[in-house]
């Protein structure tokens, strides 16, 4: 019972949310790695993303804050394209924010908080600090990702730590306290990222040295507080 009115609270305060003008979700039949991400001018363009991937961005948590839900929430990938009615100059950010209802509406996903105490990082400033270019005040966010490399422009640090999370696989919690936006290239060796060892090898350098090097950021090992976002349902959508 606490389960279903958890989930009819989330659908009414959806539907008080700004939501898009037209949208399209297709399932991506490529088969190819890597996924890619833009917004700007009121106009959102996903590809290759998963569910999961999706929640991460419409919540702004990172993908091992969300737990239960189907098994194709991290298998099938999707392309999504939505434009909102409003062209959002000021605040990309807000068009990430409408996949909420978008979500629910296409994927019937319900969802609840709850706070919980994870194993993860801290993201944090590395000795001399910041190394990548800081972007234009007016750089509208863009990134691409593949298994053991990065690319992003107009990224925030808060950004950068939830796209972490997803190759760590663990929360990242953004502590650099700096609110500027940066462009930069992250290229690293995916074996090394995965024994955690921050050693380079001889076919380049682990993900923890790579960020230390080429961003001049770096993860510390922690338990951190998280707000968990736990799915209580979620449907495969029709294609349109």
């Amino acid at each position: 019972m606490r389960t279903v009115l958890r989930g009819l609270l989330f659908s009414a305060l959806l539907a008080q949310a700004a939501s898009f003008e037209v949208a399209t979700v297709r399932i991506n039949h490529t088969d190819v790695p890597g996924d890619r991400e833009s917004y700007h001018a009121g106009l959102l363009r996903m590809s290759n993303v998963t569910l999961r991937q999706c929640i991460r961005y419409a919540y702004e948590i990172s993908e091992p804050q969300i737990a239960g839900g189907p098994k194709w929430i991290d298998e099938v990938r999707f392309d999504i394209v939505a434009k909102s009615e409003q062209p959002y100059p000021t605040d990309d950010f807000e068009l990430l924010r409408m996949l909420k209802p978008l979500l629910a509406e296409r994927f019937q996903l319900a969802a609840h908080h709850e706070t919980r105490s994870l194993p993860g990082y801290a993201l944090t400033l590395a000795k001399g600090g910041i190394q990548a270019k800081v972007s234009d005040p007016s750089t509208r966010f863009s990134g691409s990702s593949t298994r053991n490399t990065m690319t992003v422009t107009g990224c925030t640090m808060a950004t950068l730590a939830i796209r972490l999370s997803a190759v760590l696989k663990r929360p990242v919690v953004d502590m650099t306290e700096d609110p500027r936006i940066f462009d930069f290239s992250l290229r690293w060796t995916q074996d090394e990222m995965q024994s955690g060892e921050s050693a380079a090898s001889a076919d380049g350098p682990s993900l923890f040295t790579a960020l230390q090097e080429q961003v001049g950021v770096k993860v510390e090992s922690r338990k951190v507080p998280v707000d968990a976002l736990v799915v209580d349902r979620a449907e495969m959508p029709s294609e349109n």
